[in-house]
């Protein structure tokens, strides 16, 4: 029987695992209509632009919020980076580009900018700029954000 605990699968990485100009891509999310119904019953938006689908609007077909699709993109993203990992979102700067709409299938291009340890405890604020794209290669939304990640586990097995 093997003395070690095997590794955790789907486990995000620890901070010591990321370097300014590490890139990533994150699996794509095909936009659906139960995920905006189901957003903006869950929130309160009802905004004829979303709850409509006679509602005449600029953007053409059924647009869904900007938040919406900054959510999908940031369960993606946790599932990939920091799911286990991640002790908070400390900040975030989202700038909409393009009208997502219901069909839509995102994707996200990820740069980690900078990795800052902490001064103390086992961890460090990661900064990353976040291009969120769709099927046709357009870019429909930037952001940044600032994660505070754990730390590889240390040689006792517990996280400083």
């Amino acid at each position: 029987m093997p003395t070690t605990t095997p590794p955790l699968l789907g486990q995000g990485f620890h901070w010591q695992e990321l370097a300014e100009g590490d890139r990533f891509r994150s699996f794509g999310r095909t936009v659906t209509e139960h995920d905006l119904m189901g957003f903006v019953a869950l929130t309160g938006m009802q905004e004829p632009l979303f709850v409509d689908v006679t509602h005449p609007n600029a953007m053409g077909g059924r647009p869904v919020p900007g938040v919406l699709t900054y959510a999908l993109i940031e369960g993606l993203l946790l599932r990939g980076m920091v799911h286990g990992t991640g002790l908070a979102m400390l900040e975030s700067d989202m700038r909409p580009l393009a009208p997502v709409r219901v069909g839509d299938t995102i994707h996200a291009q990820v740069e980690i900018t900078e990795v800052t340890p902490t001064s103390k405890g086992n961890r460090a604020v990661v900064t990353s700029a976040v291009r969120v794209v769709n099927q046709h290669g357009a870019t429909v939304m930037e952001y940044t954000v600032k994660r505070l990640l754990a730390g590889q586990p240390d040689h006792m097995g517990e996280n400083a």
